[in-house]
């Protein structure tokens, strides 16, 4: 993988991806944060040597590189997801080429249903800690030690200096940001009345699909990162609605403001 990585990083900085100071994963219908950027460089995630490609039709799939708040970001507009079929290594490779071309901090965000039900459709949420329930562990295969610690600590996966300005700029704004634990699931199918009870009694705040690989990864690299869940949906089980996946994008693009505001304020000050 050592090879992959650096053809990969070399790759993009002839593309002209020069040593941008934080990383940015753009999660399910959060994509409005790119209009707030000089984009500079994008190139589409199949033209780039060794990267997976986005196959879910609300994700675009591209590498972008430019300016925000005076800072130079690298962006993924679109993620990967086990349940397209990828490995976790799959999933958390473009991680690694962030931190190789330079990033000094990970922003993350994502779409999840509340758990909590004192959290609301269209609330947000900062991930303080996480359960991993997909199977597996982006570190788990030979040669990881070669990239680092193959036994990383996560007693603390989520860095609290940024998580911190965070809170702080939320109050500042008036904008509702919940803290709480966030489960991840493999997918794509939804969960059950009874699976639903299950992550509550567990201590989940909030369920989705993705996050927890490249979190653990970002701390395998020694990477401080902060994660911000939009909620979509209220997962209760006793009054359990079918899914809409037009409603769940269509209440992440109405949270989206608030979490632009805060990905923007928080670029600012790191």
């Amino acid at each position: 993988m050592t090879k992959f990585i650096e053809d990969t990083a070399d790759y993009l900085i002839n593309k002209g991806f020069d040593n941008p100071e934080t990383g940015i994963i753009l999660g399910t219908g959060l994509g409005q944060l790119i209009d707030h950027i000089e984009i500079l460089h994008e190139v589409s995630y199949n033209h780039i040597p060794n990267f997976p490609t986005a196959t879910v039709e609300f994700h675009k799939g591209k590498l972008l590189y430019g300016i925000l708040e005076g800072k130079k970001v690298v962006v993924m507009q679109g993620r990967f997801h086990i349940y397209e079929g990828y490995t976790l290594q799959d999933v958390t490779y473009p991680v690694r080429i962030m931190h190789k071309l330079g990033i000094k901090n990970l922003l993350i965000s994502n779409a999840s249903g509340a758990i909590n039900l004192n959290f609301k459709k269209g609330d947000l949420m900062l991930l303080d800690d996480h359960i991993n329930l997909q199977g597996g562990s982006p570190l788990a295969f030979k040669g990881v030690e070669q990239l680092g610690s193959r036994f990383t600590d996560m007693s603390t996966p989520y860095d609290k200096v940024m998580s911190n300005k965070l809170k702080n700029i939320a109050k500042d704004h008036n904008i509702t940001l919940h803290t709480g634990v966030y489960a991840s699931v493999v997918g794509p199918q939804l969960e059950t009345r009874a699976e639903y009870k299950y992550l509550k009694i567990i201590g989940a705040d909030a369920v989705g699909m993705s996050t927890v690989p490249e979190v653990i990864v970002a701390n395998h690299l020694d990477l401080p990162v902060v994660a911000i869940s939009v909620l979509t949906d209220e997962c209760d089980p006793e009054n359990l609605a079918p899914i809409d996946i037009e409603e769940i994008i269509a209440t992440a693009n109405k949270a989206e403001p608030n979490l632009i505001t805060l990905f923007r304020k928080l670029v600012r000050e790191i």
